[in-house]
């Protein structure tokens, strides 16, 4: 056996010192915390899985995928926002508003007009087709090499964007409140979701969403309320920090690295592929009861994004207020910490529980409607065509077996997320090097009947690559190998419209060198004008998702005006 080195020994040293500090912390969590934390596990666990039990009656494949096709808008939109929301988002949007103020606000308030997006132009089409993924679908509108492509980049995309980070964060988070180690949080949370999504399918996923979107609603406000309460309200938090940091566009240069430009020309981009066109999300809409309801449900969800600015932005920003007053102590050394530093301060006993179930909701939410996405993806898109004679019995074995492994997978790549900076501005990174191929060949297949099969796989193919090595040139921008040839320093925002000007310039000219053969059933999955997309049979007074549509449009332009 080897020496022991000088260093070796102080690096253990540390390592024993982090682990008793966090055994420490942990036992000293008040056990009113604790049973909180206890019952919510379980309690939603077991929700979970009477529903799968329940739905056990029937083997067939949509019930246990798309939850038979009888979910109304109220449980869409709660399940868009929560399978959306998760600790990402109350982690490292309270780290931007410590930071940057409102200014990452843009990626809550800007989704509202995407969801507008889905309803009007998108869902319809889901509905008409029939579909139960969405790379179905673009098979229907292109071919089959399309639909491949897409089923294997929204696998991969399912586990390192919504899995993956999702995990992560809640790791950390987990962590800085209670002393738990990162490993243990997320293999204990992984194996608890994937319990009751292997069991429950789509309709455990729904029910346990709605459950947690409140929770965790309820949750946040609490944070929200009783900082401004400690700021003295909001003309005090206003006085105590700098102006700029109210404002949501900022100009070009700005320290937050998101100016106002990179917003409008960027976030249409991942928006409309993260809202649209992902399976992990549309999934919702793919098992709604009609057409209307799968119209009214996104407007639902892009009513309650408005919330996010205020409850999880705001946040950091009333914690910057907070130090710069002296009502919290300056010790906050890791931006990353500004939740858990507030939790900890401002929060009583009891409530610090319930929040921690907040989080817990957040993550859990993610993870499994990302989980149940991927074993969609795979007994649809994948295994059934390999066995087309397969039985609705066999594809939801299959599916539960590939939850369990995309579980395994999301484990092994959850600690990689800690290569970037900032978890929110690593998450929105890589999608916008995703995004750009699958928007431009959805956009232009619903929008443009001259789109053709080979233009829309040469696009992906073309796409991927490029965003590919873009990857790569933003993981490696730090290495000095990589700065002797060349030193990468464009925005990630701009980058995905630079990519989708690539694609979409790629996509028009293939189509025009080779044009489409429609199908009867391709010829009705392409909107002759966008106007037609408003007819129709739609809920008369105000649930018409024409006054809805409206309604959203108007408040978002306002708030953006009021806070611009």
């Amino acid at each position: 056996m080897g020496f022991i080195s000088f260093a070796e020994v102080t690096c253990y040293t540390h390592i024993l010192r982090e682990n008793r500090l966090m055994l420490a912390a942990s036992l000293t969590m008040h056990p009113v915390d604790l049973t909180i934390i206890v019952v919510y596990l379980v309690g939603i666990v077991a929700i979970g899985c009477l529903a799968g039990f329940r739905q056990r009656q029937t083997s067939e494949g949509h019930g246990y995928f798309l939850a038979g096709r009888t979910l109304t808008w109220p449980v869409i939109g709660l399940a868009l926002f929560s399978t959306n929301i998760s600790t990402v988002h109350l982690v490292s949007l309270a780290q931007e508003g410590y930071k940057n103020g409102l200014a990452y606000g843009n990626f809550e308030w800007m989704a509202a007009f995407t969801l507008i997006i889905l309803a009007f132009f998108f869902a319809p089409f889901y509905l008409r087709a029939r579909v139960a993924t969405l790379p179905d679908f673009l098979e229907k509108r292109y071919s089959r090499a399309c639909r491949d492509w897409l089923a294997f980049l929204s696998i991969i995309s399912a586990v390192v964007v919504h899995i993956g980070f999702s995990l992560y964060a809640g790791a950390v988070v987990l962590r800085g409140m209670f002393g738990i180690n990162i490993m243990t949080s997320i293999i204990l949370v992984a194996v608890l979701t994937g319990l009751y999504t292997i069991i429950g399918g789509l309709l455990a996923v729904v029910l346990t969403e709605s459950i947690q979107t409140i929770v965790l609603i309820f949750g946040a406000i609490c944070v929200t309320v009783i900082g401004l309460y400690h700021a003295d309200g909001w003309s005090g938090l206003v006085s105590s920090v700098e102006p700029i940091k109210f404002t949501i566009l900022r100009p070009h240069g700005d320290a937050s690295g998101l100016p106002w430009y990179s917003v409008f020309l960027g976030y249409p981009i991942i928006g409309i592929w993260y809202w649209c066109a992902d399976q992990t999300i549309v999934q919702r809409v793919l098992g709604a009861k009609d057409a209307n309801h799968a119209r009214v449900g996104p407007l639902f969800a892009g009513f309650i994004k408005i919330l996010p600015v205020f409850i999880f932005v705001l946040p950091g920003l009333t914690c910057l207020g907070l130090i710069n007053q002296g009502k919290l102590p300056d010790e906050l050394t890791d931006s990353a910490d500004t939740y858990a530093f507030m939790i900890s301060h401002l929060l009583p006993i009891g409530l610090k529980g319930v929040v921690a179930a907040a989080l817990l909701a957040a993550l859990m939410s993610t993870v499994s409607g990302a989980l149940n996405s991927i074993a969609t993806l795979f007994s649809y898109d994948i295994y059934k065509r390999w066995r087309p004679q397969t039985t609705d019995r066999t594809l939801v074995i299959v599916g539960r077996i590939v939850t369990f492994i995309a579980m395994i997978a999301a484990i092994v790549w959850s600690p990689f997320v800690s290569h970037y900076e900032s978890i929110f501005q690593g998450i929105n990174a890589i999608i916008c090097y995703i995004a750009p191929p699958i928007t431009a060949v959805f956009v232009f297949g619903v929008f443009w009947r001259r789109a053709s099969a080979k233009a829309a796989f040469t696009t992906l193919c073309i796409g991927s690559a490029a965003g590919l090595v873009v990857f790569l040139l933003d993981w490696f921008k730090d290495k000095d190998w990589l700065k002797q040839y060349i030193e990468w320093k464009v925005p990630f925002m701009m980058a995905s419209f630079y990519l989708f000007l690539l694609c979409s310039a790629t996509l028009i000219v293939v189509s025009l060198a080779k044009p489409h053969k429609h199908t009867a059933e391709s010829e009705m999955l392409v909107w002759n004008n966008p106007s037609e997309a408003l007819r129709g049979e739609s809920w008369k007074g105000i649930g018409n998702y024409k006054f809805l549509a409206a309604l959203l449009f108007a408040t978002m332009v306002v708030l953006y005006v009021i806070f611009r």
